[in-house]
């Protein structure tokens, strides 16, 4: 155990003294002070001068009670100090220097006027320096000179001083000085007389702000490396604030609120949006504005006052209206606008039975499949406006995250809503009419299945709690007539498929495309080209030209585009005075046509190709409708081999190696060599190379093809065939039949072989094409090489073609 050590004050310190009230503030024994008097300090000091200069200093308590005796009015620890300056400053008061000696207690005041005089108790430093204590005196050190180290403006000198500081009580009580401490602390550290005590609090409390300037340091550099312009922004921004404030010009961001819980009262939302509405709303007003959060939580209730929660426009249903519509706008189609005049009778009738009822059994979502140009998207705008409900077109070609259509997450930074939800906000009513625009060609990656996003959407038991990821509140969709288009059905996932119902669009023939011009096209360019009726008409036989010659397509899309190209040429003329007005209206034929667009792009081939032996028609389907194609065959004398080209799948490849086996099972009966077909190698080409192609539905062409390059014998020209094929010659039934047939029609082919179990699928197709056309029904390949090849020696007529003049076209 050390030497106990005893610091106390001169003995002649007298028991009472001239007491100095102190407003906020704390002196501490060791330590010198400047300090300036207010009216009782000044007698007082006076007074300590006259008497030995030796003074109490004791701080006043805050807000004691008015009638609280005078001992009250003050802390009872406070310090005896010794007057080392009395004078007047320079604005007039009387200051004084002090230095601290002692603790002190106070006891009684014995005088109260004109200074205050209090007994009073020293309280000196007792302590033993003991291994605790210099191990307490080390760390005391370490986190004071920790702290000093990361104050900004301390020199090196201060940091010196508080180093040399060996005594524990001169140490704690020069400690109380600093800035951080408040005025309580600096009480509550005066009035422990514990040196040991003490001097821990002084420890603890420095490593406490070691800890909160370490802190600090690192935010501090962390803002200044990443966001130092939002830095100064946010001081800018509090400065301009406070000047505002100031100013009396602060009420902008109440301003906002105010709007916007304006906004959100006439929303009519739902109870549970209410709540959150008003959750975020309150939020929002204790956020600063300044804040990236205050923009997030106000763009989220600006989606929420702008939705269209219960807002329905929708008239009732009318079918004598709606058929009327559909009439206008479409020429044809009359089994598909049947179907959607079913369709919309049962949404009358069920909301005639009232909501529950609607609810207990939905109708199914239509879905229109067909190659481009043919009427998909107009057709729901039909239905739009037979319902007097807006009208969103969503394409969803190339759509590969789910998140585009459920909406992204409010955790991340531009997060925003769905399409649908998108597309609801502008269409500004809950019920529109929304067709999904391509659904064919939705994509899927690592992000998510938009399809599966769908099926919620368009299943009618769950769409009415709709939730979006970014609003994470249910929206009902069940008033939301959705539609859907597709050029193929194979590509859609099955789950999807089972959400809708297919209503088929093939295509138009001839005279449907022809009425669809007179009525809708060719008044539609008119007007987009700047003509009127009394300026130019197109004829019909002008009309058949660009079908026929120009645009040989399932839809209508290409046609109405060179319609437009024509009569650009004749906006033209008109303003080049090319035209004399006396002589309007200026009539299309087949010859300005020629003129205007050049040299056709589709001719009618099938006749000058096949005159030869090899070669045979076949139909095709394709996304854009159907089509003929050519199959040629060759056998050249050589090696023993089958060489396929033209870009032809597995499928149409095997179909090809079955129709020559058939074909050598054949031979004898077909007046084919034995040894032919050991001494030549067979080839097999399908022309449009660049085009790939597969199916099993040119397997009797091929077969045909084969048996006419080994027979010699040529192929009827005036028919094309469809039709799978077996190892022992059945004809299989095949798909397409409706494409295949209008496709045909469009080519000029008029007599078709097709399997006998495809026959029933000719009941779809146009009274005009099942009369004009002729359809050949078999059961077995020996049936279509009776009918499709000629006699032994027959030739086809020679066709002698006229050479053509070609025009130069008008620029």
């Amino acid at each position: 155990m050390s030497e106990a050590t005893l610091h106390e004050p001169e003995q002649t310190t007298p028991e009472t003294l001239p007491l100095i009230p102190l407003e906020g503030v704390v002196v501490f024994p060791h330590t010198v002070v400047s300090l300036t008097l207010d009216d009782l300090g000044v007698p007082a000091a006076e007074a300590a001068v006259r008497e030995g200069r030796y003074v109490l200093l004791a701080a006043r308590r805050p807000d004691p009670p008015a009638d609280a005796p005078i001992v009250e009015q003050f802390f009872r620890v406070g310090v005896v100090a010794r007057i080392e300056q009395l004078g007047t400053l320079p604005n007039g008061s009387t200051g004084v220097v002090v230095r601290g000696l002692v603790r002190a207690e106070l006891g009684e005041a014995t005088q109260t006027s004109p200074f205050l005089r209090f007994t009073f108790t020293r309280r000196p430093d007792v302590f033993e320096r003991t291994p605790e204590l210099e191990q307490l005196m080390v760390e005391a050190h370490a986190a004071i000179d920790a702290v000093l180290e990361l104050r900004p403006g301390v020199t090196q000198e201060i940091r010196n001083f508080v180093r040399s500081i060996d005594d524990p009580g001169h140490l704690a009580d020069n400690t109380g000085y600093s800035p951080d401490y408040t005025f309580a602390e600096r009480q509550d550290l005066l009035e422990t007389f514990d040196v040991v005590e003490r001097l821990r609090k002084v420890r603890d409390f420095y490593r406490k702000q070691f800890a909160l300037l370490e802190v600090q340091a690192r935010l501090r550099q962390e803002v200044q490396e990443s966001a130092a312009k939002q830095q100064r922004e946010f001081y800018l921004r509090q400065q301009l604030k406070a000047i505002q404030k100031e100013l009396g010009e602060d009420g902008g961001e109440a301003a906002e609120l105010d709007d916007l819980r304006q906004k959100l009262a006439a929303a009519n939302l739902p109870d549970v949006a209410r709540k959150e509405a008003d959750r975020e709303l309150n939020r929002l007003a204790r956020i600063n504005a300044s804040s990236p959060e205050y923009q997030m939580v106000r763009t989220y209730l600006e989606w929420l006052a702008e939705l269209p929660w219960n807002k329905y426009t929708g008239q009732p249903i009318d079918i004598a209206y709606a058929r009327q519509v559909l009439d206008e706008d479409h020429h044809g189609l009359q089994k598909v606008k049947e179907r959607i005049l079913e369709y919309l009778a049962v949404k009358q009738r069920r909301a005639m039975l009232g909501e529950e009822n609607l609810r207990a059994n939905r109708e199914p979502i239509l879905a229109f499949v067909g190659p481009p140009g043919v009427g998909k998207t107009s057709l729901g705008q039909s239905i739009a406006r037979a319902l007097g409900r807006s009208f969103v077109r969503m394409s969803l070609g190339g759509v590969r995250d789910e998140a585009e259509l459920r909406g992204f997450r409010r955790t991340y930074i531009g997060s925003q809503p769905g399409r649908i939800i998108q597309e609801l906000r502008r269409a500004g009513t809950a019920d529109p009419v929304i067709l999904l625009d391509e659904i064919d060609k939705l994509g899927i990656d690592y992000r998510g299945d938009p399809a599966a996003a769908l099926l919620e959407v368009l299943d009618p038991e769950q769409n009415h709690t709709f939730t979006d990821h970014y609003l994470n509140l249910p929206f009902d969709l069940s008033r939301v007539l959705f539609l859907a288009t597709a050029n193929t059905w194979d590509t859609v996932p099955p789950a999807l498929r089972d959400r809708m119902e297919v209503i088929e669009l093939s295509g138009y023939i001839e005279d449907e495309k022809v009425q669809i011009a007179l009525s809708h096209l060719v008044p539609r360019q008119l007007r987009a080209n700047g003509l009127r009726p009394d300026e130019a008409t197109v004829s019909e036989e002008a009309l058949r030209c660009i079908i026929n010659e120009y645009t040989r397509e399932a839809g209508v899309r290409n046609l109405e585009r060179s319609i437009g190209a024509v009569l650009r040429k004749v906006a033209r003329r008109l303003s080049e005075g090319e035209l004399d007005p006396a002589n309007l209206p200026f009539v299309v034929d087949a010859a300005f046509v020629r003129t205007a667009l050049g040299r056709p792009r589709f001719t009618n081939e099938t006749r000058e190709r096949i005159d030869q032996p090899g070669v045979a028609i076949g139909l095709v389907w394709t996304p854009v409708g159907g089509d003929i194609i050519f199959v040629e065959a060759s056998a050249v004398e050589g090696k023993k081999e089958l060489i396929i080209t033209g870009q032809l799948g597995d499928v149409m490849r095997e179909s090809a190696e079955a129709a020559l086996t058939y074909v050598r099972s054949r031979a004898r009966s077909l007046g084919i060599e034995p040894s032919f077909f050991e001494n030549h190698a067979i080839h097999i080409h399908v022309p449009a190379g660049a085009v790939p192609k597969d199916g099993p539905s040119a397997g009797i062409t091929m077969a045909t093809a084969l048996a006419s390059a080994a027979t010699g014998r040529l192929v009827r020209d005036d028919l094309a065939m469809t039709g799978e094929i077996s190892l022992r010659g059945r004809v299989l039934p095949i798909g397409g039949i409706k494409e295949k047939a209008l496709g045909a029609h469009r080519a000029g082919i008029r007599t078709i072989i097709l399997p006998k179990r495809n026959i029933h699928d000719l009941d779809d197709l146009p009274p005009k094409v099942s009369t004009e056309m002729t359809f050949i029904p078999v059961e077995t390949l020996d049936e279509v090489l009776n009918i499709a090849l000629l006699p032994p020696g027959e030739n086809a007529p020679v066709i002698t073609i006229p050479p053509r003049t070609d025009e130069v076209p008008v620029s």
